[in-house]
């Protein structure tokens, strides 16, 4: 190789190399959030990690011409979940975060028309 001129990298090794880097950088997280909240447990203050969320079970009911209805569902009026006050999920419950937007959302009910089999 003449002198001067510097040889640069296979594509392929630049992208290895940020995939290992964001792997590292989630791992990281991940570790930071999952510490932090054990740290929390072990130390019970009113900030507790954890949450139970209770939200209306709303249903969104299609109708004729592009309309939607919204109602409360008459079986089960509320839903209730534990969540964790945290960016990941920890100990089977989901992030608060994610809990609350998710429990925000109407429930999608499509009500088909009734179909005859076998004449």
């Amino acid at each position: 190789m003449p002198k001067g001129i510097v040889r640069l990298p296979a594509t392929r090794t630049i992208v290895r190399a940020i995939l290992f880097a964001v792997v590292l950088a989630v791992a990281v997280v991940y570790v930071g959030d999952f510490a932090w909240v054990h740290v929390r447990m072990m130390h019970p203050k009113p900030g507790s990690p954890f949450e139970t969320v209770t939200a209306l079970r709303i249903l969104a009911i299609d109708e004729k011409g592009n309309k939607t209805e919204y109602s409360v569902d008459p079986l089960q009026p509320q839903q209730t979940a534990e969540c964790v006050h945290a960016l990941f999920p920890h100990h089977g419950d989901p992030p608060c975060w994610y809990l609350k937007r998710k429990f925000a959302q109407p429930i999608p009910m499509a009500v088909s028309p009734l179909v005859r089999i076998g004449g």
